[in-house]
């Protein structure tokens, strides 16, 4: 259905789409594998003008698209859904190919991103105003007055490298289904992943035609997508310091920002440690610690904390590490070698400073292993800065009180998370933790695709998952008839 490949020694050449048409490029850039440096996929290099000719063509389709019935919106997203699933290998594979994520996970992905259109199908069926009592105080009148929900306009999406698929799927399913335009910016690091799925929705019989656009590009398509006047709301997932500039950039329009997290978790001294050492090891290495709310920091209670550093050290020790295409494994290469360096110079750092590594540190198969820093102070660099990478910190405090203060005490404020069975602490830290999402008895690195989804102070501003994000692509029209 994609030509995936010219033949199966040639890498394929990813297109352009500006609405419905397609362009290629002469000038490519390579995408390589980083688990063996194989050429998996080439994009075209974009230019400011392919950024404006996509939010032009954008804008002169708003109007038309605005008025797409919302049935036809909604099979829309859910030929798309049935498409996905029936080339889902085909996805994970390519997924495994450009950013090395294990088979296994990146089957997970392609059915979260399944899940995630349909989410969105089903709460666009609930995307409705309400009618207001106008002459509810007395210098008011009887009339028939209510709001609605209008599409804005066009929509710019810039996405990451980490969930490639479906943290696309949670920007421009909501955006297309309310009525949008889009211009898609995907990572460099999936082209083709952010191509096979942008070409369901194009090539789809119930799409509205010419509303998603995808361009490539670094720093310099960005800006000129960001600093734009066409698009009325830009959503970005990435990190804080382009999140800063964007915001400097957009001007007078929506901004919604998925950022960074430094997540924390709590082991309080009734927990279950075998559990919670378990799901520790899970949380911290996920995605080779390539999460925004991968497990950064774990504050355990002094009472029980050298009997779970030792479960944590012994459960993150049986992970698997090795090549993404094989299905037993847990975790593969970072991203790239800058990435690999930086997790060692983590490392290094902390060790330095009196911390010591009780799992991992040394490279396997050059490969950066999971790994467990101990006796980690609060003035260590590995604990106060996000990480992304696959190291966890170790942190141990005399009760819960004091995990609090320091959990809190972060520039971030995505996701925390609680092990304990005290009912009481639970409701206490409900209350407490300064962060967008609170698990208790879990990972902070877990997320549902139905929830909303953002944090507080540098992790963000607004919320995704399929119900807030349609509330983010779309305004409010009040209307009064007398």
């Amino acid at each position: 259905m994609f030509g995936i490949f010219e033949s199966k020694e040639k890498a394929v050449i990813a297109k352009i789409f500006f609405g419905s048409s397609q362009e290629s490029r002469e000038t490519l850039k390579e995408r390589k594998s980083p688990y063996d440096g194989s050429v998996v996929s080439k994009a075209p290099i974009c230019t400011v003008e392919d950024v404006q000719k996509a939010l032009t063509i954008a804008k002169n389709t708003a109007k038309e698209a605005a008025k797409v019935p919302l049935s036809q919106r909604i099979m829309w997203l859910e030929d798309v859904a049935d498409k996905l699933a029936e080339h889902r290998e085909a996805f994970a594979l390519m997924l495994a190919k450009e950013v090395a994520k294990p088979i296994t996970f990146s089957r997970i992905e392609v059915d979260r991103c399944i899940e995630t259109v349909k989410l969105t199908a089903m709460e666009l069926a609930a995307l409705h105003g309400e009618t207001i009592p106008t002459d509810v105080m007395p210098s008011g009148k009887r009339t028939m007055a209510f709001f609605r929900r209008d599409p804005v306009g066009v929509v710019a999406c810039i996405t990451p490298f980490n969930f490639p698929l479906n943290l696309v799927a949670h920007k421009i399913a909501p955006a297309l289904g309310a009525g949008n335009c889009v211009v898609l910016k995907p990572t460099p690091e999936a082209p083709m992943s952010a191509y096979m799925f942008a070409k369901l929705f194009v090539e789809s019989n119930y799409a509205t035609k010419d509303a998603l656009s995808v361009v490539y590009g670094d720093a310099e398509v960005g800006s000129a997508l960001v600093s734009s006047d066409i698009p009325r709301v830009i959503s970005f997932t990435g990190s804080v310091s382009v999140g800063n500039i964007i915001t400097k950039q957009a001007g007078i329009k929506k901004v919604s920002l998925e950022l960074g997290g430094n997540a924390a978790t709590y082991i309080d001294k009734s927990a279950d440690l075998v559990w919670a050492a378990a799901r520790c090891a899970y949380g911290a290495f996920y995605n080779s610690g390539q999460v925004c709310i991968s497990l950064q920091r774990i504050y355990v209670n002094a009472s029980v904390y050298e009997e779970f550093a030792t479960l944590l050290a012994n459960e993150t020790k049986k992970l698997k590490v090795g090549s993404p295409y094989e299905d037993g494994t847990f975790m593969g290469p970072l991203i790239d070698e800058d990435a690999k360096h930086r997790a060692k110079a983590w490392v290094a750092s902390a060790k330095n400073e009196g911390a010591k590594v009780i799992a991992g540190g040394d490279e396997i198969d050059g490969i950066f292993p999971p790994t467990v820093m101990a006796d980690v102070s609060d003035d260590m660099k590995i604990i106060c800065e996000e990480v992304f990478a696959p190291i966890v910190s170790l942190v141990s405090v005399p009760d819960y009180e004091s995990a609090i203060e320091k959990m809190n005490d972060s520039p971030f404020g995505l996701q925390f998370s609680i092990f304990t069975n005290d009912l009481k602490l639970t409701r206490q830290f409900i209350d407490d933790a300064q962060c967008g999402g609170v698990v208790i008895n879990d990972i902070p690195t877990l997320r549902f695709d139905v929830q909303p989804y953002g944090g507080s102070k540098l992790s963000g501003v607004g919320r995704e998952g399929p119900r807030w994000a349609l509330e983010e692509f779309t305004e409010i029209k009040s209307v009064v008839i007398c």
